[in-house]
């Protein structure tokens, strides 16, 4: 049977790397985006045009109507997601806390945290063995934010990330009995657009060289554990939080 992955933010950075690894693993993937059509354009029809079959479906997935509606888009077009990858994430400038608004807070925990609920919850309700599902697996992309805590740089960002390492590990316990593993991944510094939100694009340079590896990480390497997550290689491992920061 078909293994169907939704990628959120999928059309870019590690959620670009992430489908398009996927779709070479076999997956048909849903890449997911919010306002870049034409990146995610660009991704699906690469997939396609290697033998894969992919879709590329817009939502907000901070917002639960969006996410209704692209989880039954991924019913209809590609049949129920056995694979959940919750990479959608912001930050925005940097900065310390006391210069930070409310309308700030609030964006970056509806996109990096209530996006994660939201989806997980639907992925749940058709992986769950209960409901008649096959089981499946979900991997939240945390950050070593959670970590070191982003202090004077982006702490909320920080702050919302550490959310996702507790929903890691609450939803791992709690559907653990319905054949669904639920891991998360925390990258380092990673070379994506990213950092250009906070107004530090050339960020991964600048702290290569603190890194005990001396260097930043590639999208391709955090897709690569996303997909060893997913994969029969990790099946009995679930609530894990995998730190991959070249050891930052």
């Amino acid at each position: 049977m078909n293994q169907v992955m939704v990628v959120t933010g999928g059309s870019r950075g590690i959620g670009a790397a992430t489908s398009l690894l996927a779709s070479r693993r076999g997956y048909a993937v849903c890449i997911n985006y919010r306002s870049d059509a034409d990146a995610a354009e660009r991704l699906r029809a690469r997939i396609v045009a290697e033998g894969g079959a992919a879709i590329a479906v817009q939502a907000d997935v901070g917002v639960e109507a969006d996410v209704l509606r692209l989880f039954a888009t991924v019913d209809a077009e590609l049949g129920p997601v056995t694979a959940l990858v919750n990479n959608v994430g912001i930050l925005e400038t940097q900065g310390k806390l006391v210069d930070m608004s409310a309308e700030r807070f609030q964006r970056v925990f509806t996109t990096n945290v209530v996006s994660c609920l939201l989806c997980s919850r639907e992925a749940v309700k058709r992986m769950s063995t209960l409901s008649g599902g096959r089981g499946g697996g979900i991997v939240n992309v945390g950050s070593g934010a959670s970590r070191h805590g982003a202090g004077g740089v982006y702490v909320d960002y920080a702050a919302s990330k550490g959310a996702i390492d507790v929903l890691t590990l609450g939803l791992s316990k709690e559907v653990g009995a319905e054949g669904i593993r639920v891991n998360c991944v925390r990258p380092g510094i990673i070379y994506t657009d990213i950092h250009a939100s906070g107004g530090d694009p050339d960020r991964v340079d600048k702290l290569a060289a603190t890194v005990p590896m001396q260097r930043g990480g590639q999208p391709e390497e955090i897709a690569e554990t996303i997909l060893w997550l997913l994969g029969p290689q990790s099946s009995y491992v679930s609530g894990a939080l995998v730190d991959a920061g070249g050891a930052r």
